[in-house]
């Protein structure tokens, strides 16, 4: 199976032409800049038109709108082959993604180690929006979760797809796990990188 993976492209998605073939393709987040409902229902639209077999997609800091809205609600708009994952999974072709998104909310009221506790053993791709600790996560500061990082270590994932923090684009295989900062903006929010692409 071949995963094509973004991230933070913030309203520039219309940008983005002859984008790689794939059998799934991925954004973890960031989708908006504002975090408005027409931002989010823009870029929904055009992620469901678009011709991949099958689609997945989770919510970044700054796509608000979605924070506390039911994904079961959301999922009926949107075609059979599109996924909105929110801290739930799919399972497409054999393998098992697991979404994370980044909501604010979820830090402050200390929500978020439980959140990542859910997290199965037996995930095959994790999809968060910001890194695990210490992992593609640093610009002059380190700003990973440690908890995402401890759940990383105990399900061991094939795949750990993020993004959230621009300029530490790239792929790092750590253990059994190779993660990947897919984001496309550059600190001025400009399209400056290409999504990766990879055979699982």
């Amino acid at each position: 199976m071949r995963i094509l993976h973004l991230s933070d492209t913030h309203n520039h998605h219309h940008l983005l032409h002859n984008l790689p073939a794939a059998d799934i393709i991925v954004h973890s987040g960031d989708l908006s800049m504002a975090g408005t409902g027409g931002e989010v229902d823009d870029f929904v639209k055009w992620f469901a038109q678009l011709d991949y077999p099958h689609k997945i997609f989770i919510a970044g800091n700054h796509d608000d709108c979605l924070c506390g809205k039911n994904r079961e609600i959301i999922q009926r708009f949107l075609p059979s082959n599109c996924h909105y994952l929110c801290y739930s999974g799919v399972e497409i072709n054999g393998i098992k993604f697991w979404g994370v998104p980044f909501f604010m909310l979820d830090d402050v009221e200390g929500r978020f180690p439980q959140i990542v506790a859910q997290i199965p053993p037996d995930t095959d791709v994790l999809i968060s929006h910001r890194p695990p600790y210490g992992i593609l996560d640093t610009i002059g500061n380190i700003y990973g979760c440690p908890d995402l990082l401890l759940a990383v270590q105990r399900t061991s994932p094939r795949y750990h797809l993020f993004g959230h923090i621009h300029a530490a684009y790239g792929i790092k295989e750590k253990g059994e796990t190779t993660f990947v900062n897919a984001a496309l903006a550059n600190d001025h929010y400009e399209l400056v990188r290409e999504p990766v692409c990879f055979n699982f």
